[in-house]
C-alpha cells in the first residue's frame, strides 16, 4: 500500500473547514487562514499544518476522501455484495461525499493537472484506487492486482470527469456511465478466466506428449 500523507484530526479539521472557501478562493494558504479561524484555530497554524501549500491540501483532502469512503464498509448488507457491486457502492458513496464540493474537486483537479504535480496526481489516484479494491475485499497477490487496480484507475477517473458535467438527481447519469464501464472490466475479467482454465487445461497434455 503506498505511503499516505500526515494526518491527525487537526489537519482533517483544517480540511472540512477550507471546502466552503475553496470555490471563492481556491486551495490557497489564505483560505487555509480563513478557514482555521473559522474553526477558532491560530490561522499562523496554516505553515505547519500544510507546508506544501495547494499540493499539500489536495492530497490530505483526497486522503480523507479515501477514508470516509471506506466506512461504507461497514454498512449493512454490504459485505453480501459480490466484489463488482461492492465496487459500484464505494464509488457512489464517495460521489456522494463529494456532491456538496463539486468546485473544490474542479480546482483540486487542476491542482493535480499541473506538470509539476504529474508524481502526486499518480501517487494519489493511486491511493484512491487501492483503498477502493482493499474496502470491496479484493486480497489478490498475482499479476491481477496490478491489472484490477490499472483497470478501475482507468474507469474512476473517467467516471469523475464525467460526474463533473453531471447535474442529475443523485448523479443517475453518472452512476449509469459507471455501470457501463464496470460491465465492460467483468467482461473482461471473464475472458481472462476462460483463457487460464483452457491453458490449464491445455498445458498438462503438451508436457505429457
Amino acid at each position: 500500500m503506498i505511503t499516505p500523507p500526515e494526518r491527525s484530526p487537526e489537519r482533517d479539521a483544517a480540511i472540512d473547514a477550507l471546502l466552503i472557501r475553496v470555490p471563492s478562493q481556491g486551495w490557497t494558504r489564505a483560505a487555509l487562514r480563513g478557514a482555521l479561524a473559522d474553526i477558532g484555530a491560530d490561522p499562523q497554524d496554516a505553515a505547519l499544518l500544510f507546508p506544501g501549500g495547494a499540493a499539500d491540501l489536495v492530497e490530505a483532502f483526497i486522503d480523507l476522501t479515501d477514508r470516509r469512503m471506506e466506512e461504507a464498509a461497514a454498512a449493512p448488507g454490504f459485505a453480501d455484495l459480490r466484489v463488482p457491486a461492492r465496487v459500484r457502492a464505494l464509488i457512489a458513496h464517495r460521489l456522494a461525499l463529494l456532491r456538496p464540493h463539486r468546485e473544490a474537486v474542479r480546482r483540486a483537479l487542476a491542482v493535480l493537472a499541473m506538470p509539476r504535480h504529474a508524481a502526486l496526481a499518480a501517487r494519489c489516484a493511486a491511493r484512491t484506487v487501492d483503498a477502493i479494491w482493499h474496502a470491496a475485499g479484493d486480497r489478490s497477490a498475482d499479476f491481477s492486482w496490478y491489472t484490477r487496480r490499472a483497470s478501475l484507475g482507468v474507469i474512476y477517473a473517467a467516471t469523475l470527469l464525467f460526474w463533473l458535467r453531471d447535474f442529475s438527481e443523485d448523479e443517475a447519469a453518472t452512476l449509469a456511465f459507471l455501470d457501463r464501464r464496470l460491465a465492460g472490466i467483468g467482461r473482461v475479467a471473464a475472458l481472462r478466466k476462460r483463457i487460464e482454465r483452457g491453458c490449464a487445461r491445455w498445458l498438462p497434455r503438451r508436457e505429457a506428449a
